[in-house]
C-alpha cells in the first residue's frame, strides 16, 4: 500500500514512512492511492468480530509494511478494558466502544472510556504505541509538535509519556479550554512532556504547527512529528468504531446506518468518509458544527471560507475555523485532483476562500452523502436537558451538538448513530447550567485541577517555539 499526498507533489511513500512525519514535504495530506473495499461477503464475516479483531481486520488493509504478527500485538496491547476503563455503570468496558440506544433507531457511540476521558484516546493510544514500535527499530528519537482545542493534547500526551526516543511539544490556546481539559495537560510532570500555551487562539496553535512542519530543514533536522488528525494513522485508526457501531445497530448488512459527527478539524467525520468509501454501509454522515460553522458553511453553499477569529463557544473542542483534515475529503470530492487542491489552498493558505459551485465539484457532495447544520449554546443546553430527562443520560455539549442536528436530518427506518466527544465530566460548567447537577468524575481525576501545574506561556511566535523545541529537544 503507497500513500500520495493531495497535492501531488511528494514521492509516494509506505505506512511506515509517513507514520511519524503528519504533513506530506509539499504540505499535503497523506491518503491510500486506494481505498480497500471490503465485500458483503467480508462485511458478513466481520459482523461478530470483537474490537480488537475488527481494528486488526480494518487496519491490516491499510497498513502492510509492519508483520502481521506485530501490528495484531499492537492493537491487542492497546484495545483493553484496563485501558478504556471509565465505562459508565451498565456498560461493558471490554467492548471498547460500547453502543448507548436511547431509543429504537437512536444511538450514541461511547467513545470517551479512555484514560482522559475523549475519543481522540480511541485513535491516540495506538498511535503512541505505534510510534514506539517504529522508533525501537529505527533507534530513532522523535519531537512530537501538536495543537489542541481541548482533548488533542491530553490524549496525546497521556499516549506518549515515558515512552522511549519521544517527545511532545503541545500548544493550546490561553483560553477557551475548560478548567478539567487544562488540568488534564498541565498537571502531567513527566519530563519528555511540554505545554505551551499560546497567547492566541487556537487557529494560531494550528498554523503555527502547519508553520514548523513546511520548514523541511528544520523537521528534519529536529525530527519533528505530528499527532493531529493531518497524521494518516489517527484517521484510519478511527475508521474502525464506524465499523464497530455499524454492527452494533444493525442485524444484517443490507441495512444502512447514518452517523452524526461533532466537527471541528473534519478529522473524526473523515473517518466516517474513509469507512464509506472502504465499503460500509453509510446512508449520511452528518457534520455538527456549533457556532464556528465554516463547515456547514460549505455543505450549504459550496464556499469555504475560514473566519479571521474564532468564536469561544461552550463546546471549546470545536472552536476551530480551518479545519486541517478538511483537504482529504476535497481531494476526493475533485476526483483526487491534486493540481485543484494546490490551487483551492494557495487560496486558503493567503487568507482568502474558495468556492466549488463554479466547476460543478459542489454537485457531487451528495454523492458523498454529506450533509451539516449547526448548534448553538441555547441548543446544546436544551439537547443536555433533554436527554437527561427523556433518558435518563447525560451528554457533554459536543455530544449534544451532535445529537441536535443529527436528529434534524433523521430519516424513517434508517438508525442514526451520533459519535459521543467527551464524558459530561470534562465540562462541569455546561452540566449545571443544563441540569444544575455536578457531572460525576472518576474517583482518581476528582482533585485535577488542584496539582501542581507545569506551563509554558509564550506569544504566538513560530521562532519562539521552534527556539523552544531546540532547547528542549536533547
Amino acid at each position: 500500500m503507497n500513500y500520495l499526498s493531495t497535492r501531488g507533489l511528494a514521492p509516494q511513500l509506505r505506512f511506515s514512512e509517513i507514520l511519524l512525519g503528519g504533513l506530506a514535504s509539499d504540505g499535503g495530506l497523506y491518503v491510500p492511492e486506494t481505498y480497500p473495499h471490503f465485500s458483503g461477503a467480508e462485511l458478513a464475516a466481520m459482523r461478530g468480530m470483537n474490537y480488537r479483531e475488527l481494528a486488526f481486520t480494518v487496519l491490516s488493509r491499510l497498513i502492510d509494511d509492519i508483520p502481521h504478527d506485530d501490528l495484531r500485538r499492537l492493537i491487542d496491547k492497546t484495545y483493553t478494558a484496563d485501558v478504556y476503563r471509565y465505562a459508565s455503570p451498565g456498560e461493558n468496558a471490554g467492548d471498547i466502544t460500547p453502543l448507548k440506544t436511547l431509543e429504537p433507531g437512536l444511538h450514541v457511540l461511547a467513545l470517551s472510556n479512555g484514560p482522559t476521558l475523549a475519543f481522540k484516546d480511541m485513535a491516540m493510544q495506538l498511535l503512541g504505541n505505534l510510534f514506539e514500535y517504529v522508533l525501537d527499530k529505527t533507534h530513532g528519537e522523535l519531537n512530537i509538535l501538536g495543537a489542541t482545542s481541548g482533548d488533542t493534547g491530553s490524549a496525546a500526551e497521556y499516549a506518549m509519556r515515558g515512552k522511549r526516543g519521544i517527545r511532545v511539544f503541545m500548544l493550546s490556546p490561553e483560553h477557551g479550554m475548560t478548567r478539567f481539559q487544562q488540568a488534564q495537560m498541565y498537571a502531567l510532570q513527566d519530563a519528555n512532556i511540554h505545554n505551551l500555551v499560546i497567547r492566541g487562539v487556537f487557529d494560531q496553535c494550528q498554523d503555527i504547527v502547519k508553520a514548523v512542519s513546511n520548514d523541511l530543514d528544520f523537521k528534519t533536522k529536529h525530527h519533528i512529528g505530528a499527532v493531529n488528525s493531518i497524521n494518516w494513522a489517527r484517521v484510519a485508526a478511527q475508521s474502525v468504531y464506524y465499523f464497530k457501531a455499524y454492527f452494533a445497530a444493525t442485524h444484517d448488512n443490507d441495512q444502512q446506518v447514518s452517523f452524526s459527527v461533532p466537527s471541528g478539524n473534519f478529522g473524526n467525520v473523515c473517518a466516517g468518509h474513509i469507512a464509506r468509501r472502504m465499503g460500509l454501509p453509510i446512508d449520511k454522515l452528518i457534520v455538527a458544527t456549533n457556532e464556528n460553522d465554516v463547515l456547514d458553511e460549505f455543505f450549504k453553499t459550496g464556499v469555504y471560507r475560514p473566519r479571521p477569529e474564532t468564536r469561544h463557544t461552550s463546546s471549546p473542542s470545536m472552536d476551530i475555523s480551518k479545519a486541517s483534515n478538511f483537504e482529504r475529503f476535497v481531494f476526493d470530492l475533485a476526483g483526487r485532483d491534486a493540481a485543484k487542491v494546490r490551487s483551492l489552498w494557495a487560496a486558503v493558505e493567503s487568507g482568502g476562500s474558495f468556492d466549488l459551485n463554479a466547476d460543478g465539484l459542489f454537485d457531487r457532495v451528495a454523492d458523498f452523502g454529506m450533509v451539516s447544520g449547526s448548534s448553538s449554546h441555547a441548543n446544546r443546553i436544551d439537547t443536555i436537558r433533554t436527554v437527561y430527562e427523556v433518558y435518563g443520560t447525560m451528554i457533554d455539549p459536543h455530544t449534544a451538538d451532535g445529537l441536535k442536528v443529527g436528529l434534524e436530518h433523521r430519516e424513517p427506518g434508517v438508525p442514526l448513530i451520533c459519535m459521543e466527544t467527551a464524558q459530561p465530566a470534562k465540562f462541569e460548567d455546561a452540566i449545571r447550567e443544563a441540569l444544575g447537577v455536578e457531572p460525576v468524575r472518576p474517583a482518581e481525576l476528582a482533585d485535577l485541577e488542584a496539582q501542581p501545574q507545569k506551563k509554558h506561556v509564550m506569544d504566538a511566535d513560530v521562532h519562539a517555539v521552534k527556539q523552544f523545541i531546540v532547547d528542549h529537544a536533547g
